[in-house]
């Protein structure tokens, strides 16, 4: 009776707020630009800044261009780079100018960023100086201009408008505005709600990459819900550090959009992401929340935390409960400062966190969260504030999103997500067939994730439905569960399970590093694996036992948000 009572809370939330009106997401960024005019925006990390006023005359300036080339409301326009100011910046005079804005992940090869410039129909590229070296212009033949995200220079234009507005364009932007660029001035494209404003394409752990369509209320949905419910817990002119993919929705939303529209300061790093340039940009930006992916929170605290931290003193102490409080106090300290020792909360998402990370950090009362969402919710499902958080879920539905388990017993037997409201995509671009299976004639989203739901509206993800084996006698295999435990083992840095015939098989990159410090041969390493093998087993029921692991020297490939790509090693 208590999840009836919910699902329909959840439902009358959903509706309330699609009854309200939605404002214009475009209005959002000139209100920010316009309030914040003097102000830092955007700055490239041990690099240049842009202030808002800034940012306001570049996106003029490309507009100046767009015109130009003859760019329609409606148009597509690409980009494709490592996180920078001017990422930012092209992304948002796309949106403002009334085109549509189609982010490429900057990981992908030159093959696929070619076939999504040429699949979306982009006019329009920006890419960065590492993307330039690996895409061929003439693999793309509809691209009227390509521009180099740097400086904004034109690396090739198949349009004379174009080449000659580029070549004057300060005496274009000097003529249009001869007494200085004003507030005043700023008068863009508005949308509406359900116009299309972006083509995402997913980078998918499981095949080819799909287009989806999310129109501007989407992007609103996501920056309104943490505006109210993340925003007024921070300070009014706070730092954020960009670490994710902005490509990646989740960075987008969370890491830029968000903390732009709600006038801070951010920082983008502009260099690979390594645990060791994040730890010291931690410390040097202090960012008042921070966002990951598991794979960043799990470096940090084993690499810089857990050695500190392991000592027999630490572990007798923690034993005595009259001192247990003020150790854990002070082990919750070092953690706080490895984050930059300001952040309001560390947010994360795209997988599951290490269920050992995890109990870690809530044991010491570190202020930490995991939400979940999906690129075609832009991305949030769901969140909860860290005084919320239950361990082991990620969160609860979001106010405009409706969120049902498809179970006959959502709080005991696990059952596919499925979501409706404001976040929810339109549909994959061109791609009528994906759209169906997706989307039901209710418009309901199949997440394709299964999960269960407490009776105050926890969810608790299970695996992907696509990711589950069938064991032998006919029982439901979760391979995550089976990982996140192998993954707390020794020397193990990662794992997958796969199945071979009726037999489960782990696939395990060990951590080399630390198996060369303690002189380990590669016999070593396979006795240390085989005894993580049956220690693991103890614990397992007879069904979801592993009958093999075998070593794998190098990482295991990822998608951006560092998820495996599970479908090359099956």
């Amino acid at each position: 009776m208590e999840m009836c009572r919910k699902v329909a809370t959840f439902a009358q939330n959903f509706e309330n707020c699609a009854m309200n009106d939605i404002p214009s997401f475009n209005a959002c960024i000139e209100k920010t630009i316009k309030e914040n005019w003097l102000l830092d925006a955007l700055t490239d990390y041990h690099s240049t800044t842009l202030q808002y006023h800034d940012v306001a005359r570049k996106i003029e300036k490309l507009h100046i261009m767009m015109e130009a080339a003859g760019i329609q409301k409606g148009d597509k326009i690409a980009v494709c780079g490592r996180n920078s100011a001017h990422w930012a910046v092209a992304f948002m005079a796309t949106l403002t100018y009334g085109a549509v804005i189609v982010p490429i992940l900057h990981e992908f090869n030159g093959e696929q960023i070619h076939n999504i410039v040429n699949h979306s129909g982009s006019r329009l590229l920006f890419v960065g100086d590492y993307v330039v070296n690996i895409i061929d212009p003439n693999e793309m033949p509809h691209l009227e201009g390509i521009f180099n995200l740097p400086d904004f220079s034109l690396l090739t234009s198949r349009n004379e408008k174009l080449t000659d507005a580029r070549e004057r364009l300060n005496e274009l932007f000097g003529r249009k505005y001869p007494k200085s660029y004003r507030k005043e001035d700023i008068h863009w494209y508005q949308g509406t709600p359900e116009e299309l404003c972006m083509i995402n394409y997913t980078s998918g752990t499981t095949g080819f990459s799909k287009g989806v369509m999310l129109p501007y209320r989407a992007l609103w949905g996501n920056v309104d819900f943490c505006q109210r419910n993340l925003g007024n817990k921070m300070p009014k002119f706070s730092r954020t550090l960009s670490i994710l993919p902005m490509a990646h929705m989740y960075g987008m939303a969370i890491e830029f959009l968000f903390p732009f529209c709600s006038g801070y300061h951010l920082f983008f790093l502009t260099r690979l992401p390594s645990p060791a340039i994040i730890a010291e940009a931690f410390k040097e930006v202090c960012p008042d929340v921070v966002v990951a992916v598991p794979l960043i929170i799990e470096k940090i605290i084993r690499k810089r935390v857990f050695p500190k931290i392991q000592s027999n003193t630490i572990k007798f102490l923690l034993q005595m409960p009259v001192v247990s409080k003020k150790v854990k106090e002070r082990i919750c300290q070092e953690v706080y400062a490895a984050f930059g020792g300001r952040a309001y909360e560390v947010i994360v998402g795209g997988a599951p966190l290490n269920q050992e990370i995890e109990t870690f950090m809530k044991g010491i009362d570190f202020p930490i969260t995991v939400g979940y969402g999906t690129t075609e919710c832009a991305p949030l499902i769901s969140y909860s504030d860290y005084h919320d958080f239950v361990p082991g879920s990620c969160g609860t539905p979001l106010p405009c999103m409706e969120v049902k388990i498809l179970s006959p017993d959502p709080q005991h037997i696990e059952g596919e997500i499925v979501t409706r409201g404001t976040n929810v995509m339109m549909g994959y671009y061109k791609n009528e067939e994906a759209t169906h299976q997706a989307l039901d004639k209710d418009g309901w989203y199949h997440t394709g994730d299964l999960a269960t739901m407490s009776a105050d509206g926890h969810i608790f993800i299970r695996g992907r439905l696509k990711n589950m084996l069938l064991g032998a006698n006919g029982q439901n295999v979760y391979p995550e569960e089976i990982e996140d435990k192998l993954n707390s083992m020794a020397l193990v840095s990662e794992s997958i399970i796969v199945q071979r015939g009726d037999k489960l098989v782990a696939l395990v990159h060990p951590d080399m590093d630390e198996a060369k410090s303690m002189g380990f041969s590669d016999e070593d390493l396979q006795n240390i694996m085989e005894q993580n093998r049956q220690e693991l087993n103890s614990q397992l029921p007879v069904y979801s036992k592993l009958q093999a692991l075998e070593l794998m020297e190098e990482e295991f490939q990822k998608t951006p948000k560092k998820s495996i790509k599970r479908y090359l090693y099956k």
